[in-house]
């Protein structure tokens, strides 16, 4: 018979829905490290070996049950294999102790989803240790960070298996219920956000519903401005998607969130030009500007790390390049200048934004250029925003560029 310590992690496993690779995937989420594999989940479920102390913390985050009860069954399976043998006629208690702790997690593999289980979780009421609810938060931020280098296609199943991680632990959060509702919240946004990158638009709805809904179980408006700055984008008309932004703005107002009401009040910008509204557009783009400058983007919110001075000056090229403004060939100037020869985090839509407003301002020559660094950074990085920025690009190179144009152009499509 197996080892009833190697049968309980195994059963918390597969109660979690997991196959073996994706268990050890789950635990790295938690770990923060790229350590754990197929091969030695597969020897901790067949009693080969026992996980060490540090690693069963991160086992039981990675499925939602409490970490003093799981290392003291560790503990005794350690006693039992230096006896050399496994099943040594337990007392029924003990057996009584593995059966509801492999039972903890089922609730969260009832949904067939993330976010459905996500949502799950959130109705199950509160009651991890410190040290594992500190990594949970901190993976959720980092993951944000790394959205700025990483494809959606790198990115979702690892964004995808921390968001189980943190659902896993929800109903065990006690004391860190409110944190790391935040920082499922957070995790559950970006997944929407990578979805709707893939074209799963469905996918990210769902995931956009349920960060709102961590937002209103936590009282945390600037988590609804998030998931609604998202959604904003994947919304059909510009003027509903003003209505979207008007309604994030609301929920960054306050101390903390200078970098985040930028961002959405420029977003509230480029949709107001798109819409036609001028002096809507001019007014948030004025106020966004203006709350920029009381902003820390590097301190604030993780899912703002993005919010660079160079990303507020693509929006303010995005925003005066609709309207025609005269502003824009100053604004690309100093963008220029700004830019430089790094190209920042989140550059893809950056070097877009200020090759559009280079062409459309007359400097062929400079636009030509940033263009092609714009070619080089999008097919480094593709995703939606830069296949949206070379299809205009693409439009609005001279005839004399006519292989660029039509690179662009297949990339867009």
């Amino acid at each position: 018979m197996p080892d009833p310590f190697a049968d309980l992690l195994l059963r918390l496993r597969q109660d979690a829905g997991r196959t073996q690779e994706q268990q050890a995937e789950a635990i790295n989420v938690v770990s923060g490290r790229d350590t754990m594999t197929r091969r030695e989940i597969s020897r901790y479920e067949n009693f080969e070996t026992i996980p060490t102390s540090h690693t069963i913390g991160h086992i039981a985050a990675a499925c939602g049950v409490p970490s003093e009860v799981l290392q003291r069954e560790a503990k005794a399976a350690r006693a039992r294999k230096r006896r050399g043998h496994a099943d040594a006629g337990e007392d029924q208690d003990a057996v009584k102790r593995r059966t509801l702790l492999g039972g903890a997690a089922i609730g969260v593999s009832t949904a067939a989803e993330p976010w459905g289980r996500l949502a799950f979780a959130l109705r199950q009421g509160a009651k991890i240790d410190r040290v594992a609810a500190i990594a949970l938060i901190d993976r959720a931020a980092d993951l944000h960070v790394q959205e700025l280098s990483l494809s959606a296609r790198r990115l979702q199943s690892t964004v995808e298996s921390h968001l189980d991680a943190i659902t896993a632990a929800l109903p065990h959060a006690g004391e860190h219920e409110r944190a790391l509702t935040i920082a499922a919240g957070e995790t559950a946004a970006l997944a929407g956000w990578v979805a709707w990158d893939l074209g799963e638009l469905d996918k990210a709805d769902a995931y956009y519903k349920v960060t709102s809904q961590c937002a209103t179980t936590a009282g945390h408006p600037p988590l609804r401005a998030l998931a609604l700055t998202y959604a904003s984008y994947a919304t059909s008309t510009p003027r509903a998607k003003v209505e979207l932004l008007s309604q994030a703005a609301r929920d960054v107002r306050g101390h903390g969130n200078a970098t985040a009401a930028a961002w959405v009040l420029g977003r509230h910008a480029e949709e107001a030009a798109a819409a036609g509204d001028e002096t809507g557009a001019l007014r948030a783009l004025e106020r966004a500007r203006f709350v920029y400058d009381f902003a820390d983007h590097a301190s604030e919110q993780a899912w703002v790390r993005f919010v660079t001075p160079y990303r507020m000056d693509s929006l303010a090229l995005s925003v005066y390049g609709q309207l025609g403004r005269p502003e824009l060939a100053s604004t690309a100037d100093t963008a220029l200048g700004r830019l430089g020869r790094e190209l920042p985090d989140g550059g893809v839509v950056v070097l877009g934004d200020l090759a559009s407003a280079l062409l459309r301002g007359g400097d062929v020559d400079q636009g030509v250029y940033v263009s092609r660094q714009f070619a080089a950074a999008a097919q480094a990085k593709p995703n939606t925003m830069g296949k949206e920025r070379a299809q205009a690009i693409a439009a609005s190179l001279p005839a004399s560029e006519q292989e660029l144009a039509l690179h662009l152009a297949q990339f867009a499509a």
